[in-house]
């Protein structure tokens, strides 16, 4: 563990920081910033839902467009060019004065958001001694998810252009620790070379094992998402008939709280028993239990769903070591591109979560259609993560070759 990699471990930790603090702070201020551009009622409503679809739509583009960069021109780069778009972006997000210009600054904010934790990850991989690699990328997500946290408070505290400005700020003084951080020996060493192609998105397709091993590590976090953004943003609708006033921040702290967490607690897991797929099939089988008693248990209080929503929130912390298996399944000239487009394609499995709850809607109640989706989604995660193949402490040096 040299100088070059600590410093790695910290630029993608304080990177993804910044990266979730800008993800969440949206939604925290989404209200507050069209009430004060002059929007009300039900257009206040549609232009939420289109500046949040542009934002995934930015993220899913970017996270093709990143990935690809990262094997053409290297992690690093890519990982400080990411963080510069998204944090000018959250400037600009606070200059706005009309929402075609917030819509433009949020697209291409989530441009920016879906480059981050790929290129982080994918440098701290190449970087660390194998059997230490868990603990950095543990790391990156234990303490970057808490930037959601503090862009609660902060949305909460400040005015909502200040909290633009505040993110925009942190993003930029990130770049300040660019010197020093090294380039991955493996990436350096491939790219001298120059004999496979590097950043060939479609050689993913070319072969049925490599695109089920893509498709798989999709598929197995796609409850993570159907947690934060159906069980938990919700969370007032869903508890509406229950009488229970529940507030969504609220609840997404809680969530993010118990993400963070159980990220460290299942990194640990994953040393301790020297595997990847341990921790992703025993988190996943909790996380499923939680949340039939979230859909079905009768709550009394606000606080027992707050409470519920901490332990959903912890039991959907695998992030960090499902990124860092898809990392670790392919080769160097295809690394990034896979780690940087995997979590984005997870983020964007929501609108797919969220048009199979509505369909449920015609039949059953909020929280019985909650149910029924979330049954089909962790079935088909549980059936994907078990067709992984165990990663832990394996060599990194080798290519994708067709």
């Amino acid at each position: 563990m040299t100088r070059k990699v600590w410093l790695a471990v910290i630029v993608a930790t304080l990177g993804y920081f910044v990266d979730i603090y800008d993800l969440i702070l949206f939604s925290v201020v989404r209200e507050a910033s069209l009430t004060d551009l002059g929007y009300a009622g039900a257009e206040k409503l549609r232009y939420g839902v289109l500046l949040i679809n542009l934002q995934m739509i930015g993220m899913l583009i970017g996270g093709l467009i990143w990935g690809v960069l990262a094997d053409k021109r290297g992690r690093l780069s890519i990982l400080f060019g990411s963080i510069l778009t998204y944090s000018l972006a959250n400037i600009f997000n606070g200059l706005v004065e009309s929402v075609y210009g917030y819509a433009i600054w949020r697209f291409i904010a989530g441009i920016g958001l879906a480059g981050e934790l790929g290129a982080g990850v994918t440098l701290v991989a190449e970087i660390m001694p194998p059997h230490l690699r868990g603990w950095g990328t543990t790391l990156i997500a234990t303490l970057g998810i808490l930037g959601a946290v503090v862009a609660s408070l902060v949305g909460d505290l400040f005015p909502w252009r200040y909290a633009y400005f505040i993110g925009g700020g942190m993003g930029l003084l990130l770049l300040l620790l660019r010197i020093g951080v090294g380039e991955s020996g493996l990436f350096e060493s491939l790219r001298q070379h120059g004999e496979v192609p590097m950043g060939d998105f479609f050689q993913i397709f070319r072969r049925r094992e490599r695109l089920a091993r893509y498709v798989y590590a999709v598929l197995a976090g796609v409850p993570i998402w159907y947690v934060i953004g159906i069980l938990i943003t919700f969370a007032p609708d869903l508890f509406k008939e229950a009488g229970l006033p529940v507030r969504a921040g609220r609840a997404v702290m809680y969530a993010y709280i118990g993400l963070s967490i159980g990220d460290l607690l299942a990194g640990i897991l994953s040393q301790v028993t020297r595997s990847r797929k341990k921790p992703v099939l025993l988190w996943l089988s909790v996380s499923l239990l939680l949340s039939v008693v979230y859909n079905l248990m009768t709550f009394s209080s606000v606080e027992m769903v707050y409470g519920l929503a901490l332990l959903l929130g912890m039991f959907s912390g695998y992030w960090a070591v499902l990124i860092t298996s898809s990392a670790e399944q392919f080769g160097t000239n295809l690394r990034a591109t896979v780690a940087t487009s995997v979590p984005n394609w997870i983020r964007g499995s929501l609108v797919l979560s969220t048009f199979l709850w509505e369909g449920f809607q015609g039949y059953l109640s909020l929280r019985g259609s909650a149910l029924f989706t979330g049954l089909i989604l962790y079935g088909v995660a549980l059936w994907s993560a078990s067709r992984l193949r165990e990663t832990f402490g394996v060599s990194l040096d080798f290519t994708e070759r067709d």
